[in-house]
């Protein structure tokens, strides 16, 4: 609100109003800058992702826990639900647990993990600050890949994780977690250097880190993918 105290003190209080009045939207704006007199604009709050209920994550978590959708869950220790917090910025998404996180119930752990710890640096973040998951839950026997069936029977708990977390930018490590997440069957090489879309989230493909520990000169692309996927975060 205007005050003629505010603006010109030689104006009799009271008298603003009377002369703002009527005045239509452009003529008021041009009759406030002759008067060489400060327009302020209305500012909207950024939009704010609401967080996802904590009974819905709860659930989820139960679920997963207790999934049989597919045989896998015959063989398994527990199942790796994910890490990190439920509403991180970055998520990061993986093949399926190995045999040390089938013991822990952690992803990405090992030498594996030590690896993804330190990409994560790269980037001038920690562990704590990011999700990390798989696509498949529960490992697969041998560390063989995933199947198709063993993917569409999971897929829906990453997809259900990815809409509760609402994450910025997200970052498929390897061909499996690519491919099962934009439901193509391109090979890694044609995916990666390039942002994909996600339900509205970009989406970077990278090497998976087991990978990279059997071809380290593969790591200074890997470092391209991710300074991509930095450069691409959605600030919506």
């Amino acid at each position: 609100m205007y005050r003629a105290s505010d603006t010109d003190p030689g104006l009799p209080r009271g008298l603003m109003p009377v002369i703002l009045e009527g005045m239509t939207s452009a003529s008021h704006d041009r009759w406030l800058d002759a008067m060489g007199i400060t327009r302020w604009a209305r500012r909207e709050a950024p939009a704010v992702q609401a967080p996802a209920p904590a009974r819905d994550w709860e659930d989820l978590v139960t679920a997963v826990r207790g999934c049989t959708r597919c045989p896998l869950h015959a063989g398994r220790t527990q199942t790796v639900f994910g890490v990190g917090p439920a509403h991180a910025s970055w998520f990061f998404v993986g093949e399926a647990p190995g045999a040390e996180e089938d013991r822990r119930g952690e992803p990405f752990v090992g030498r594996a993990g030590q690896l993804l710890d330190a990409m994560l640096r790269s980037l001038a973040l920690d562990r704590d600050q990011v999700f990390i998951a798989n696509v498949l839950k529960c490992r697969p026997p041998g560390n063989r890949d995933p199947e198709p069936a063993e993917v569409a029977q999971c897929l829906p708990y990453l997809k259900a994780q990815l809409a509760a977390v609402a994450p910025r930018i997200i970052v498929a490590l390897g061909r499996f977690a690519a491919q099962s997440l934009l439901a193509t069957e391109q090979p890694l090489g044609a995916l990666r250097g390039r942002v994909h879309d996600y339900q509205g989230v970009p989406l970077v493909v990278t090497y998976h880190p087991a990978y990279l520990l059997r071809r380290p000169a593969d790591k200074a692309a890997a470092w391209r993918d991710l300074t991509l996927a930095r450069t691409s975060m959605s600030y919506e």
